[in-house]
Formats: C-alpha cells, sequence, structure tokens
C-alpha cells in the first residue's frame, strides 16, 4: 500500500476505527496534567520504523487529530490546532509497547473520548490496538459567598445572594434552613449559572425568605464529579416591633433593675441554702450539662443534606 502523504495515511487510519475498542476514564483538573493510558496488553518490544500511533477524538461526528506518529517521524504539523504543543508521546515507552498520551494543561474542551489506534506497517496496516479513554474534567468552586440586603422588601421577604465562580461541571446549587439544617424549597430561589472566559462556570443564586426576628441560611454548591460540598452562610437579624418606640430608654432601665432584683434574691437563696444544709444533687448537674450543650457553637455544616 503505497500513500502519497501523512495526511493520507491520517485520513485512512481514521475511517480503520472500530467499535470494539477497550473503554477507560480519567479524571482531571483544570489546568493539570494528565496522561491517557494506551499499552500493549503483552511484553513485546516493537520497531519504531513498523510502527503508526494515532490519537484522535470526534468533532461534530468527525474525527480531528490529537496527535500522531508515523514510522520514522514525530508529529508532522497535522494535529489540531487545539492540541498543539500540549499532546506527547514518548518514543522510548513506544518501544516497550506503551503508546499513552501525555496532555499538559487540561481545559474544559478536553472532556471528549480520546480513541488510541496502533498499526503494524509490516503487517500491512493490521491494527494490534485500539482503546478508548473518555476524560472527565472538573475544576473546583470557589467557596461561596453569601451577602443579604439590609432589611426586608415592603412584602417583609428578606433577601439573600450567593456566588460561586470558576467551577466545572455545571453545580447543584441548595439552600439551607441553618437553624435545623434542612433544605430550602427551590421555588423559594433563582440560580443562574453561565459559562465565563476561560470555559468555567459562574453561579448566582438568589433567595427570597420570610422575615423572622433572627433568619440564619446556607447557600451549598455541590460538585457531583468531585463529590464536593462548599457552603457559604448568611445571616440576617431583625429589630421585633414596639408599640412605643420612645420608651426603649425607660424598658432598659426597668431591665436593669429586674437583672439587679433577681440577683439579690439569688443570693438570699444562698444564703439559706448554705445554712439548712440543703444541697443539690440530683438536678444540678443535668442543668448545667443542658446550659454546656445549649452554649456550645453550632458545628459548621460541610455536607448538603
Amino acid at each position: 500500500m503505497r500513500l502519497r502523504s501523512p495526511g493520507a495515511l491520517l485520513l485512512l487510519l481514521g475511517t480503520l476505527h472500530a467499535a470494539d475498542g477497550h473503554e477507560q476514564e480519567v479524571r482531571a483538573l483544570v489546568g493539570s496534567d494528565v496522561e491517557l493510558g494506551c499499552v500493549f496488553p503483552e511484553s513485546h518490544t516493537f520497531d519504531l520504523d513498523d510502527l503508526y500511533v494515532y490519537w484522535q477524538i470526534s468533532v461534530m461526528g468527525h474525527p480531528t487529530t490529537v496527535t500522531y506518529y508515523l514510522s520514522g517521524n514525530a508529529s508532522a504539523g497535522l494535529e489540531d490546532n487545539r492540541y498543539r504543543d500540549r499532546a506527547w508521546l514518548s518514543l522510548e515507552s513506544m518501544k516497550r509497547g506503551d503508546f499513552s498520551l501525555h496532555l499538559y494543561n487540561i481545559t474544559p474542551q478536553d472532556e471528549q473520548k480520546f480513541n488510541c489506534l496502533v498499526f503494524r506497517k509490516s503487517l500491512q496496516l493490521k491494527k494490534i490496538l485500539d482503546v478508548v479513554v473518555t476524560m472527565h474534567v472538573a475544576a473546583n468552586y470557589s467557596m461561596p459567598v453569601v451577602s443579604a440586603l439590609s432589611g426586608p422588601s415592603e412584602d417583609k421577604l428578606l433577601t439573600f445572594t450567593c456566588t460561586s465562580v470558576n467551577g466545572y461541571p455545571k453545580p447543584n446549587v441548595y439552600w439551607i434552613n441553618k437553624t435545623d439544617n434542612s433544605m430550602l424549597p427551590e421555588d423559594l430561589q433563582n440560580s443562574t449559572v453561565s459559562l465565563n472566559a476561560r470555559g468555567l462556570y459562574d453561579v448566582v443564586s438568589v433567595l427570597r425568605i420570610r422575615q423572622t426576628p433572627s433568619v440564619n441560611v446556607g447557600c451549598c454548591i455541590e460538585n457531583v464529579l468531585l463529590h464536593q460540598n462548599l457552603t457559604g452562610i448568611g445571616q440576617a437579624e431583625t429589630a421585633t416591633e414596639s408599640g412605643n418606640t420612645g420608651s426603649h430608654t425607660d424598658d432598659h432601665r426597668k431591665d436593669h433593675g429586674t437583672v439587679l432584683s433577681t440577683l439579690a434574691v439569688l443570693g438570699v437563696v444562698v444564703v439559706v441554702a448554705a445554712a439548712t444544709g440543703w444541697v443539690c444533687r440530683s438536678r444540678c448537674p443535668h442543668g448545667i450539662l443542658t446550659r454546656r450543650w445549649a452554649a456550645r457553637p453550632e458545628q459548621a455544616f460541610s455536607e448538603c443534606v
């Protein structure tokens, strides 16, 4: 078989792809380097002058070259521009039957099915290896930042905004009632997920919830591929309404006097208890333990429920 150009040979190799290739899966973070395995299953030494190695992807149903090796020649500039200077084959490894693809600086666009094809020239271009590697790409989202408006709107609703950027793939977004760690209804939130210039996703989610004396919510961004949940916390304190706003100082003084009176009564009780030998043995430890639990800070919520 005589082929006049490397391009003609590559076109032929692309048409020889069959559906019987062994399939693998690889996960990689954006910006990292990864190796896509394609290894001859038996111990064997190969002559590079007898090999045609071809890595390809499918773009809109058409085979597209990632990189290749032709007998006696390395890649001759016919690979796709997206992979030029990013894809590399090791000549020494190929002599030992390892035709793995080294891919650098992973991008979201690399989430593809990569096909490795190896042929022997001396066997009339017999295909000796056919491997399909599915690449899954992920990127960590930034820690969600939750902000709240200064006060409720006219319809007595509080508005919280949650922002997280530069993640991949698309996330799941949840809002959580931090009082009991229950998920808030989806109809209270409006989430927008959009691609940025880097091909990564930015998230903006708006929650509108009815006003209560104290509101404590969490915004959870879930990256399913990384099995990762990131939660940002939002709080809003709203003052309770008073019938007479001018009596605040008097009320404060009354409360202060009440506290002093209570302390005085407690002092008398302590003196009486000491004098009569009254000792609290069974009820105090339980009360102290209860107060300790009540005063203990709530643990940070790290997973969506």
